[in-house]
């Protein structure tokens, strides 16, 4: 199979699984579909590589949104933001073979806190903050939401980064041997 139709199918393998997995878990709450999102994007990105990471990020939130997943347009930017710096610093700082254990840990924490983050200073800083007064006189934020994205882009989205990458550390050796990657 060449590298090209390789990369196309297992980018939408992941794009795929990531939209299955937040529709079955959204019941279960925030903790479960984040950890399943978290651990789709850092599989992406250790065993697909940057550009299937990064293309997951990217267009997981649209899909999200579109299939009334995500709560609300204004967060799209922002999720494709918090999922791309975490895709892009799992891989560029992980070991390539994964056989550096404190290499994957280290660059598994430094992406978790960072997409964390992102998304606060994005949504509740900027959006929540700074932009409120205007989002909801122009009424593209409403009362409700604007209390609500706060709890939602704050703390909960580090334990789900750190649940997810955890899920994918210990997941990706099985699966790039089983791709004959390792």
């Amino acid at each position: 199979m060449s590298k090209k139709i390789r990369w196309i199918t297992e980018t939408a393998i992941m794009l795929a699984l990531l939209v299955t997995l937040q529709a079955l878990t959204k019941p279960m709450g925030q903790l479960v579909t984040g950890s399943c999102v978290n651990a789709v994007l850092a599989v992406s990105a250790l065993v697909g590589g940057l550009g299937c990471g990064v293309t997951v990020a990217v267009i997981s939130p649209v899909l999200a949104f579109l299939l009334g997943i995500a709560p609300q347009i204004l967060t799209v930017p922002a999720i494709m933001v918090g999922n791309t710096v975490f895709v892009i610093l799992l891989s560029v700082l992980a070991d390539k073979n994964g056989k550096n254990l404190i290499k994957q840990i280290v660059a598994w924490l430094v992406a978790a806190f960072a997409k964390f983050a992102a998304l606060y200073i994005i949504v509740v800083k900027i959006i929540c903050g700074v932009m409120s007064a205007s989002l909801l006189a122009s009424g593209a934020l409403k009362e409700p939401m604007l209390k609500a994205l706060p709890a939602t882009f704050s703390w909960p989205q580090l334990f789900t980064a750190l649940i997810g990458g955890a899920v994918a550390l210990l997941i990706v050796p099985v699966l790039r041997k089983a791709l004959h990657k390792a």
